[in-house]
């Protein structure tokens, strides 16, 4: 049965023309303000990116305004119609299905030719899913990097991380439960054995932490039979504030393999810690020299 609300004997709010960019729960009905349910409730049009998830939460606060979908798919087709609604004198909320639109959601096509237009628009903040994450992660936060979501090609995923590498802040991803332990991999593969915060299933019935070093949390999610909710990724930053070209990091090896007791194990744990590279990726370079050529010099 929907809660008795304050707002159960205000009268309908009066929403000037204009696009207003409504914030909505990331899971708990009850994460949302008094003012966005106003807003949904006083405006003339309701752009969802899933009508069918937004209607539950209407529903929930006794609110009739009409809707109209506004996702990913068809963002480019429905932009010109809704700006031609608010041109005409209308007000529109737009919503995602959690959170603040646009933010790793749809919604900045309609929000950007609104402003291209010179439109009125609103911001009524509320919920973020990567704030939320941050506030219960214990990981530095005065400064942080947000990422959402990584490609999902490879290549692409794997340049980026690479170049995320030296970055001393809190970085912050989204990531689907079906990719969350391949993802631990390629971190771990690339920056190391860092701590990484997972918030799982956040505001919700099942809402879980899980902190430890990138390894732990990976060995944690390999261990169940199902992973279930979006997953938000904070990654601690590198706190060595070393940095090396890869150009640099093969002259480096080559100058310590050609020291004849050298060893592969011990050299790429040295030059790692010296380097805040992940040690891994350091063996792997110096094994495939090595066998490259039987010849070292420092030149």
């Amino acid at each position: 049965m929907p809660l008795p609300l304050p707002m159960d004997n205000w009268k309908k709010t009066y929403c000037p023309s204009g696009l207003y960019v409504v914030a909505t729960p990331i899971g708990n009905l009850k994460d949302i303000t008094l003012r966005a349910i106003e807003i949904l409730d006083g405006v003339d049009l309701i752009a969802a990116e899933d009508t069918r998830h937004t209607i539950r939460l209407l529903s929930h606060y006794r609110i009739d305004t009409p809707l109209i979908s506004c996702h990913e798919h068809n963002e480019h087709r429905r932009t010109p119609g809704l700006i031609d609604k608010i041109e005409s004198g209308l007000s529109i909320a737009l919503v995602s299905d959690a959170g603040t639109p646009s933010v790793s959601d749809p919604g900045h096509r309609l929000i950007r030719a609104a402003v291209e237009q010179g439109l009125r628009i609103y911001p009524i903040p509320g919920v973020s899913a990567a704030i939320t994450a941050l506030s219960a992660s214990g990981l530095p936060m005065e400064a942080f990097v947000f990422l959402g979501f990584a490609p999902k090609k490879t290549g692409k995923r794997r340049h980026l991380l690479k170049s995320l590498a030296a970055e001393s802040r809190t970085l912050v991803f989204y990531e689907s439960p079906r990719r969350v332990v391949q993802f631990l991999e390629e971190l771990h593969a690339v920056m190391g054995d860092r701590p990484v915060v997972i918030g799982r299933e956040m505001t919700k019935i099942h809402e879980e932490f899980i902190r430890g070093s990138i390894s732990e949390v990976r060995d944690t999610f390999t261990g169940r039979p199902q992973i279930k909710g979006e997953c938000t990724l904070l990654i601690g930053g590198n706190e060595t504030g070393e940095t090396i070209s890869e150009t640099d990091l093969i002259q480096a090896i080559r100058i310590e393999l050609a020291h004849p007791a050298t060893r592969v194990s011990g050299l790429s744990k040295t030059l790692a810690r010296e380097y805040g590279l992940p040690r891994k990726r350091v063996y792997e370079m110096a094994l495939k020299i090595k066998n490259e050529s039987p010849k070292w010099s420092s030149s």
